[in-house]
């Protein structure tokens, strides 16, 4: 018995021995003697009897340890032209003494903070204060509209806001301080006060409830870590659904703090003397669990990279960044890859950089394709590894497991289930499918420490949505297969959820924004697939009765709106005015079904002649053929 097939068998057969095993690698202020409470089932708990403080274990234990002068935080901001080392010893320092000012600002145990930032230390800074005083964060991406920031805002209820003064991208310098007084004066709720990080390129504007971060920090009394039930909530984290409310992910503290510890030596194989890029954002899961969380509570030093990695300046950047802090594992999304390709397709940069210091690429966000699974793997001569996850389960549900059990790998498939993760592949009716059979991608119940518990305030919300579709188990909204060796194959999604670059977001907010448009009778936004994003919206629109419009002029309009309400982030250009969209009998939009003629795999038809004709008319505006 190999040494994964001995691990997962385990996680099933005796869940309680397994976890409790694994959560020996954390340091507890009590530790627990219980790994799972099911005794609310379908909501289920882990290590209830445990105790801990989250920010302790990413930094306090090892300064005590003797490991203070280890880099924990590289950070390189190209676009701020910026470069900066920070020790587990100055971690400590900043993270206690603005853990002393959110105290200061009334946060105490279960209050919520709201962080919009950019990519900078001091928002990881201001996510271990938060946890060190046992209230919760909630990191909002800094792409976000005021719009998506408000709804948050209202969700949460957060005490404080943490932010900076700008964020800098390649062509412009984004002001967010209006941004966030805009996103409060259309919130209901309205926090007692909001702390501002200034940067050198804008000035900070303080008010009577606006402060300066540097001027509360040179007053500041450090704070110690308060121990909190491993139950506790550590962060909310918002993710798209199907409805325009974004679904607050909830992550306690206890499981949370395991899977981190257990993850990134079994799936990633770093330990806590090794350099670790995953090349995301603090504002997605990714930035959460593997810029910050994990690397830091094993020891190890994290990298923090401020921009685009292409372009900024050329698309050698990531293997300058490899050479230069000599980074053993690198974690970003296929897109990633996919613009370094365009830009060089030969991959003459690398002869420039010494990147004998990588281990693994590995890649996750979305669908890694083959083509960029060979050009990366031909050129860079190291193991590329797929591994796929969701902001739900906040690790890898499937992986090549590096660093328990590396295996063979194919090409469309990110390996085969996690230990703890019991997946299946089953039909509508819930049945289990043989293998290689296509259907939904589940998970049985209960999924391991680390996932999502519950949603926000709402755990009926999060049963209706994940676990009431099939009884028993939780639903991924992905479909796919497993072959006959165990290995998992994600196909796509089965809900209105796409994946641009690497970022979840809903089309059905989309299509709330396109169709406040006073000319829009109706509208349907699609993911399509794209060579470099892996996918892109595009809306379809059917103009109201007489309504005169220049096409370029409408889609400025409606992008120009969706940049205001969701951000830049949701990428859509592209708006397409068509004479009508097919529908079932009941008057449902066949989405599925434009979605497959976009991509060339036409499915369901409609019902009724008149809906055939319509979809023959627009199979040409979707980019198909209107055969079939």
């Amino acid at each position: 018995m190999g040494s994964y097939e001995a691990a997962a068998r385990l996680a099933a057969n005796d869940p309680e021995y397994f976890w409790l095993q694994a959560a020996r690698r954390v340091s507890w202020t009590k530790a627990p003697t219980r790994a799972l409470d099911d005794s609310a089932a379908p909501l289920y708990r882990w290590f209830p009897d445990g105790e801990l403080n989250t920010c302790f274990n990413a930094v306090d234990r090892h300064v005590l340890a003797g490991r203070g002068t280890r880099t924990a935080i590289i950070y390189d901001s190209p676009l701020a032209d910026a470069k900066r080392r920070i020790s587990y010893d100055e971690l400590l320092d900043q993270v206690s003494r603005f853990a002393g000012v959110l105290a200061t600002l009334g946060v105490g145990v279960g209050d919520r903070v709201v962080i919009y930032m950019p990519m900078i230390p001091e928002a990881v800074v201001a996510m271990l204060a938060t946890a060190r005083l046992g209230a919760v964060h909630s990191v909002v991406f800094g792409g976000f509209a005021p719009a998506e920031l408000a709804a948050r805002i209202d969700d949460a209820s957060p005490t404080v806001i943490v932010t900076a003064t700008c964020g800098i991208e390649p062509s412009r310098v984004i002001a967010y301080q209006p941004l966030v007084e805009e996103a409060i004066a259309l919130s209901t709720h309205k926090p007692s006060a909001t702390v501002v990080f200034e940067r050198p390129q804008v000035p900070v504007a303080v008010g009577e409830r606006t402060h300066d971060w540097h001027a509360l920090m040179a007053d500041a009394a450090p704070q110690a870590c308060v121990p909190v039930q491993a139950t506790d909530p550590l962060y909310i984290l918002y993710t798209s659904g199907t409805t325009g409310k974004p679904k607050g992910v909830v992550r306690d503290n206890g499981g949370h703090a395991v899977a981190m510890a257990w993850s990134l030596g079994n799936v990633y194989d770093i330990g806590p003397d090794d350099v670790w890029w995953a090349a995301s954002d603090v504002g997605w899961v990714v930035g959460h669990s593997y810029i910050v969380y994990s690397p830091l509570i094993v020891g190890a030093t994290t990298v923090m990279f401020e921009g685009k990695p292409v372009g900024t300046p050329d698309a050698g950047a990531f293997w300058r960044m490899i050479d230069e802090y000599r980074i053993n594992g690198l974690f970003c999304a296929p897109t990633a890859i996919r613009a370094i390709k365009k830009e060089d397709p030969d991959a003459l940069l690398l002869a420039d950089y010494d990147i004998s210091s990588l281990r693994a690429l590995f890649q996750a966000g979305e669908r890694l394709d083959p083509d960029t699974y060979h050009w990366a793997v031909n050129h860079l001569q190291v193991p590329v590894i797929d591994n796929w996850w969701q902001t739900e389960t906040g690790w890898a549900i499937a992986s090549n497991m590096r660093g328990l059990e590396p295996m063979p790998v194919k090409p469309g498939s990110p390996t085969v289930p996690v230990p703890g993760f019991d997946v299946a592949v089953v039909d509508g009716e819930g049945n289990v499918v043989h293998a290689g059979v296509e259907g939904s991608i589940v998970i049985r119940l209960p999924m391991p420490p680390g996932t999502l518990p519950t949603l926000w305030g709402d755990d009926q919300r999060y049963i209706d949505s994940y676990l009431t579709t099939f009884p028993g188990y939780y639903t991924t909204g992905d479909g796919g297969m497993i072959d006959a060796d165990g290995y998992v194959y994600v196909l796509g999604r089965t809900d209105d959820v796409i994946n641009v670059a690497g970022h979840r977001l809903s089309t059905g907010s989309m299509e709330a924004v396109v169709a406040s448009h006073p000319l829009v009778a109706e509208c349907a936004v699609i993911g399509v697939q794209d060579q470099l994003k892996g996918q892109i919206p595009r809306a379809f629109v059917v103009l109201k009765s007489g309504a005169l419009i220049e096409p370029e002029q409408l889609q400025r309009e409606i992008v120009q709106s969706i940049r205001h309400e969701i951000g830049a982030v949701a990428a859509l250009k592209e708006v397409v005015i068509v004479p009508g969209l097919p529908k079932t009998r009941s008057g449902k939009i066949l989405r599925r079904t434009m979605r497959g003629i976009a991509d060339g795999r036409p499915e369901a038809v409609p019902s009724t002649i008149e809906d055939i004709r319509v979809l023959e008319a627009i199979a040409p505006l979707l980019g198909g053929s209107g055969q079939g």
